[in-house]
């Protein structure tokens, strides 16, 4: 053997050496726990491009290597799950990562199947429209046997679709020109609505409003329709079939359930996302009414129609109060600037005759 051999072979030995004893140095330094295992410091994420079946969730996740030197090893991996509810929405995880000495920047995306949607807003409805939003991010290094470390982040999201409808304002429903009636046909004294059982198929809304009959005759309301809509996407309509006799001079309780189809939840969720997390509820009405004559009317009931706007920030990429959505209530016939008082038309002793009786029109200023 030459001398360059042996020379090079000796150099080539003891750099070999040298990585063992470092490699050994490193793994021994872990298993003392000198060595600190890397960790998630922060977990940021946001909506990406949503269609019709999916939606996009970009994640990035700051890792902390507490160590001088940096970790590349294949066995090392983050999973990353996410539930609204506890109810699984999301899920995806990431292997072979590069961790630098410090806190490094990893970025990743997963895909939420749209069809999720449903079953979370059923739940989100049943658990008075919160949702407990859970993320959990672990971090697996093959140091040490698979060693792991363990991040979750909570959010709770509110929203308030429906308690706008709840008022005691006295609101006049005119119907179409006809030498029978006279307008206002009559009038709506109060309205109360609230979520009725809701299932994984259906979320019904339990309404109904106070109806005044100011004519001199009788007539049978006999069906209320109702057609809802959510950013402009029909999710539900539908005729609540039973009759209702108003006497002249008299108020008479109305009942109707305008139904969600919730299997037209995740059409609407895309529009959600592509609005920058805001929906517009909106419930329209009318009412098919037969006269003491047997002639029967179509009355749309524009003094019913619910309209309300929500705004979310799911992941809390905004500040929006205490982690809760804002939304603002947009009562479909009220003025901007209503009168000091409204007439509230009730009934007199013995029902002949009705006075309308100034009331304080109630405001609102449409916070949560």
């Amino acid at each position: 053997m030459d001398l360059k051999t042996l020379f090079l072979g000796s150099k080539l030995k003891v750099a070999l050496t040298a990585f063992g004893l470092v490699a050994g140095s490193v793994g021994g330094a872990f298993a003392l726990g000198v060595v600190g295992v890397p960790s998630v410091g922060t977990v940021d994420n946001s909506f990406g491009p949503v269609d019709d079946e999916t939606t996009v969730i970009d994640t990035e996740l700051v890792v902390v290597n507490p160590n001088p030197i940096g970790v590349r090893l294949g066995g090392s991996r983050i999973d990353y799950t996410v539930r609204m509810n506890e109810i699984p929405m999301a899920s995806g995880n990431k292997s072979g990562l590069d961790i630098r000495s410090g806190n490094s920047s990893l970025g990743f995306s997963t895909r939420m199947d749209n069809d999720r949607i449903p079953p979370w807003w059923a739940s989100h409805i049943r658990n008075n429209e919160t949702t407990a939003l859970t993320i959990d991010a672990n971090v697996t290094t093959s140091l040490l046997g698979g060693r792991s470390t363990t991040v979750t982040q909570q959010r709770q999201i509110r929203t308030d679709l429906i308690s706008q409808f709840n008022s005691e304002e006295t609101r006049p429903v005119s119907g179409p020109e006809n030498p029978l009636i006279e307008n206002p046909f009559l009038y709506v004294n109060a309205t109360r609505a609230e979520w009725g059982a809701v299932t994984d198929a259906e979320t019904p809304i339990a309404m109904e409003f106070d109806a005044y009959n100011p004519q001199t005759q009788p007539y049978t309301l006999t069906s209320v329709g109702y057609n809802v809509t959510m950013n402009g996407i029909p999710v539900g309509e539908g005729v609540t079939e039973r009759p209702y006799v108003i006497e002249s001079g008299t108020v008479e309780t109305i009942q109707t359930t305008p139904t969600i189809d919730n299997s037209r939840l995740d059409d609407w969720w895309v529009s959600h996302l592509d609005n920058d997390q805001t929906t517009t509820l909106r419930i329209d009405f009318y009412a098919r009414i037969e006269l003491a004559t047997g002639n029967s009317i179509r009355v749309p009931l524009d003094a019913l129609t619910y309209e309300r706007t929500i705004e979310t920030d799911i992941f809390g990429g905004e500040e929006s109060g205490e982690n809760e959505t804002s939304g603002t209530p947009t009562p479909g016939t009220t003025p901007s600037e209503p009168d000091d008082e409204t007439p509230t038309p009730t009934a007199t002793a013995g029902g002949d005759t009705a006075t309308p009786t100034p009331t304080a029109t109630p405001t609102d200023d449409g916070l949560l």
